[in-house]
């Protein structure tokens, strides 16, 4: 199996049963067993409350799970249950080619995988649809807004590249033709493979796709294997218009990382592909943005880690941390109300790799002698210059290595949808809001990403707003930079009322972050947290948190209690050591 290896104890049972006999002999044969013995019991009986008091930073990093040793040699990439191949691909006659299409390439592969069509279909990736079953509302890139670049619904001949299918331009795209299907974006290994808008647009976005080189469908049809980070990647990193400009924890970073970048992905250490987190059945994927497992209260079973989920605990189980220290003790308990990744990744957006933060829709539309233009300004850590400002979407604010922003989550999310009425005074709303608290079984501490943005609503109707963004026609904003006209047709194009007004309104996202994980040496510590100043949960609310909080009443009552104890071992120490009978022993 491919979950990490529990790190074996010190000692089984019978070696600490023999221990510890040796430990009574070597004392009842040591000198100086009387007064001298006496004394050193009550130093240390002295020092473990002193020890109690102590910052338990380096317990902690001590007592985590432990990370995966480094490989001096990076193994093949860790694609869930299925390992290795049964076939070459470069044997089969029907993969020679040559290929005009895509969907060429997919009536080959249907082929052989009869049955690959119909189980594709049901999964997100081709439906860009969800329903939530818990709130009923209508999810999915096929409807939503968001605050990156608005909506992909009006605009798929343009964002539909990311879709697992070819050539969906409009609402007349064939959902039930499975030779739309496209294998190649998840299966073909060679790395030339890459998808073009699937309908024209405005020259000011069309020189983007000049000059690209040509696919060698058949090449890239024989190189066929299991998904590697690369795959998943073209679309996921490069989510929202950019490198990681969405998620925060999702970059071209993550294609080849060094373990210290993520410890699960890295090359020099366990090389994961997505699916050994995600696993796939019959083509459906474990883990979802809409409907998240915020804890996982099954854990592991007992062959190994289970396949329906993509938590921390179906691999880890529900106590990952070795109980050989009161650290990993407390540790495990903490489990129970704080998750994992809120330790196990303190910051996201490292690896050199900026994330977006704030995008100003206001700012669009700028032109010279009557064109658009671009402003690059931001130089991230891998020396890449990223751009500040585009004419076509406004003025970008980025920042890496991120400290999240800490919640309770119970794993529900609740979307701002095109339906969704507010009050057009708000001064901000969220596009994607959650619940959870405190008193909440199903509640637990997550770190998210923020993203903040001014982007265009109906001021009339108090709505969020489609904007048709792509195509060669008048109305399309990547080109004639009317954000009114455009709208407009957005709005009509689906038969939403718009009241003619427009608007921008200040709007956050919430992502929870779960990939980057850190080593165990860069876990947060106790006092990351346990602190007055500078908490990393100070703004986490319905819990009383030791060290961050104080109540005078509970630390006076700590202060009598570990006193009181120190007092009675100290009093205790001196009736032994000066008695008559302390002396006799």
């Amino acid at each position: 199996m491919h979950a990490p290896q529990r790190a074996p104890r010190a000692h089984s049972h019978s070696q600490t049963d023999d221990n510890c006999e040796r430990g009574v002999t070597a004392a009842s044969r040591a000198p100086g067993t009387g007064r001298t013995g006496v004394l050193l019991a009550f130093l240390l009986a002295l020092a473990l409350p002193m020890a109690l008091l102590l910052p338990a930073a380096g317990w902690a990093r001590a007592g985590s799970w432990p990370t995966p040793p480094a490989a001096p040699k990076p193994p093949p990439q860790v694609s869930g249950p299925l390992q290795g191949g049964t076939a070459d691909h470069t044997k089969f006659d029907e993969l020679k080619g040559p290929f005009e299409t895509g969907s060429d390439v997919t009536k080959a592969c249907l082929g052989c995988h009869n049955e690959t069509g119909h189980q594709f279909m049901k999964n997100i990736h081709w439906t860009w649809s969800y329903k939530n079953p818990d709130t009923g509302q209508q999810l999915g890139k096929k409807y939503l807004i968001n605050n990156f670049c608005t909506n992909a619904r009006g605009n798929e001949g343009m964002c539909a590249q990311c879709h697992a299918g070819y050539g969906w331009k409009d609402e007349t795209f064939d959902f039930t033709d499975e030779t739309k299907i496209d294998c190649l974006v998840c299966h073909e290994t060679t790395g030339t493979y890459y998808k073009l808008p699937n309908s024209k647009g405005n020259k000011a976005c069309s020189v983007m796709f000049e000059d690209m080189a040509p696919i060698d469908l058949a090449a890239a049809a024989q190189s066929v294997g299991l998904p590697e980070r690369a795959n998943c990647g073209a679309c996921h990193f490069n989510g929202g218009g950019g490198d990681n400009v969405k998620h925060g924890d999702l970059s071209s970073a993550l294609k080849e990382p060094p373990r210290t970048l993520d410890v699960h992905m890295g090359v020099d250490g366990l090389n994961f592909a997505c699916t050994a987190c995600h696993i796939t059945n019959k083509h459906i994927w474990a883990g979802s943005r809409y409907h998240v497992i915020s804890k996982d209260a099954k854990g592991r079973i007992m062959s190994g880690e289970r396949k329906d989920v993509a938590t921390c605990e179906s691999c880890h189980g529900l106590s990952p941390h070795p109980v050989d220290s009161l650290a990993g003790f407390k540790l495990n308990d903490h489990v129970q109300s704080i998750a994992c990744q809120t330790c196990h990744i303190p910051e996201f957006a490292r690896g050199g790799v900026a994330t977006i933060v704030d995008w100003d829709w206001r700012t669009a539309g700028k032109l010279r002698n009557g064109e658009g233009y671009h402003e690059e300004g931001y130089i991230q850590g891998n020396g890449e210059d990223r751009y500040v400002y585009k004419s076509i979407k406004g003025s970008f604010t980025y920042d890496e290595n991120v400290v999240p922003v800490y919640r309770w989550f119970d794993g529900q999310m609740i979307y701002t949808t095109v339906d969704t009425h507010f009050d057009p005074k708000a001064k901000e709303i969220d596009i994607n809001h959650f619940t959870g608290s405190r008193e909440d079984s199903h509640s637990r501490i997550w770190p998210f990403k923020r993203m903040h943005t001014w982007q265009p609503y109906d001021k009339g109707n108090g709505t969020l707003v489609y904007n048709h963004l792509w195509g060669d026609d008048k109305a399309a904003y990547w080109g004639n930079y009317d954000m009114g006209a455009s709208i407009a047709k957005g709005m009509a194009d689906f038969g939403l009322d718009y009241s003619g007004e427009y608007g921008f309104i200040q709007t956050n996202s919430w992502w929870p972050i779960t990939h980057m994980v850190a080593p165990k040496a860069q876990a947060l510590a106790c006092d990351d947290c346990h602190t007055p100043k500078g908490s990393r949960l100070a703004s986490v609310e319905g819990v009383y948190m030791p060290g961050r909080d104080h109540n005078p009443w509970l630390d006076d009552i700590g202060t009598i209690l570990v006193f009181g104890t120190l007092a009675g071992i100290l009093i205790h120490g001196l009736i032994r050591f000066f008695s008559p009978k302390g002396r006799q022993h």
